[in-house]
C-alpha cells in the first residue's frame, strides 16, 4: 500500500461489536430541487455505501417524495423553500430562507459533516438558505464540503467560506475556472493554481477534479491519478462528494484512531478521489460507454474492500 493510501487507511474506524449506530458517520446533504433530485441521492447513498451509518438529506419540498422513493436508507427532510413568482418580495424571500436554514441548523448536533450543493439549483431562496446554513455551520465548527451549485454561491460571495479551514471545495474544470477568474488566477493543472486559489480563500482545502485530481490546503499538495476511465457521466462528482463526507467524518470523529496522521483532511480527500476513480474504472470495465453513475455506486463495496482490505 502506497504512503497516501496508508494514511487513508488510518482514518477508517475498525468495525467493533461495541460500536453503535451513528458512531461511524452521520452525514448531511443540503440540496435537491425539483429539477435535480438525483444528485443528493447519489451523494447520500455513496456516503452510506462507503461506510457511514446515517445520512440526512435536506431538500426542497417538491423533491422530498421523489428522493424518498429512491431509497429507504436516506432520512429525507423536505424543508427547503424555493423562489415564488416575481411578486414575492425580498423580505419574504429572506424570511423563507432564514426559516429553512433554522430547520437545518437545528439538526447540526446529529451530523459529523455537511455537504452543500448537490442538486441545489440556482434558485435564489435555495442559495440564500445555503448561505445561512454555511454561516451557521461555521459557528458550530461543522466540517463542510461545498460542491456543485454550492460553488456558485462561493463564486458569488467568497467570504462565506473564507478562512474556514474545515471546508473542502470540490470544483470540476468549469467550476474551478470560474473560481480562479474571480481571484485573477491563471488556470493550470500542475497544482499551482489550486494552491493559489486555496490561499486566496484563506487556506480552505481544494479538490481540483480532472485527469489528475489535485488536492491542496495551500501549503501541501497531493495528486491522485490512480485508475479512472474516460467516460464522463452526470453524477460522478456526487459520488466523490458523498464518499468524501464519510472519510472526512472519520478523520474528525475518531481522533484516537488517526492521531499520528499529520493531515487527515487531505488524506480524506485522497481516499475519496481514489475510491471514485477506481469505481469508474471497474464500472467501465463492465459497461463501457453505457456506464452510468448507478453502475459506479454498485462498485463501491468491492472497490473499497480491494483498496482497504481487512478494514
Amino acid at each position: 500500500m502506497s504512503t497516501p493510501l496508508a494514511a487513508v487507511r488510518r482514518l477508517i474506524p475498525p468495525l467493533k461489536p461495541e460500536r453503535y449506530k451513528g458512531q461511524a458517520g452521520r452525514i448531511g446533504i443540503l440540496g435537491g430541487s425539483e429539477e435535480y433530485s438525483g444528485a443528493p441521492y447519489f451523494a447520500g447513498i455513496s456516503a452510506l455505501k462507503a461506510g457511514a451509518d446515517l445520512c440526512h438529506v435536506f431538500c426542497a419540498k417538491s423533491a422530498g417524495i421523489v428522493i424518498k422513493s429512491y431509497s429507504p436508507e436516506l432520512i429525507v427532510h423536505p424543508c427547503l423553500s424555493t423562489e415564488r413568482p416575481q411578486s414575492t418580495s425580498a423580505i419574504e424571500t429572506g424570511s423563507e430562507a432564514s426559516q429553512a436554514a433554522a430547520k437545518v441548523s437545528a439538526l447540526f448536533g446529529r451530523l459529523h459533516v455537511l455537504v452543500v450543493g448537490p442538486g441545489l439549483s440556482r434558485d435564489r431562496v435555495m442559495l440564500d438558505t445555503a448561505k445561512e446554513v454555511i454561516l451557521a455551520a461555521r459557528r458550530h465548527n461543522l466540517p463542510l464540503i461545498i460542491d456543485a451549485d454550492g460553488l456558485f454561491l462561493v463564486q458569488e460571495d467568497p467570504s462565506v467560506i473564507h478562512q474556514y479551514r474545515r471546508a473542502v471545495l470540490t470544483p470540476n474544470a468549469n467550476e474551478f475556472k470560474r473560481l480562479c477568474e474571480k481571484h485573477d488566477i491563471d488556470v493550470d493543472h500542475d497544482g499551482t493554481a489550486a494552491q493559489k486559489l486555496s490561499k486566496a480563500l484563506g487556506n480552505v482545502t481544494i479538490v481540483q477534479k480532472g485527469a489528475v485530481d489535485v488536492i491542496t490546503d495551500g501549503l501541501n499538495v497531493l495528486k491522485c491519478d490512480i485508475g479512472g476511465s474516460n467516460r464522463r457521466c452526470g453524477g460522478q462528482g456526487d459520488l466523490l462528494a458523498g464518499s468524501l463526507a464519510t472519510f472526512l467524518g472519520w478523520s474528525t470523529h475518531f481522533p484516537a484512531d488517526n492521531a499520528s496522521e499529520a493531515s487527515p483532511q487531505l488524506s480524506a480527500c485522497y481516499g475519496a478521489c481514489v475510491l471514485t476513480r477506481q469505481c469508474s474504472a471497474a464500472a467501465f470495465q463492465r459497461k463501457g460507454r453505457s456506464m452510468m453513475t448507478t453502475d459506479m455506486i454498485e462498485e463501491i463495496g468491492s472497490v473499497f474492500g480491494q483498496l482497504f482490505p481487512d478494514s
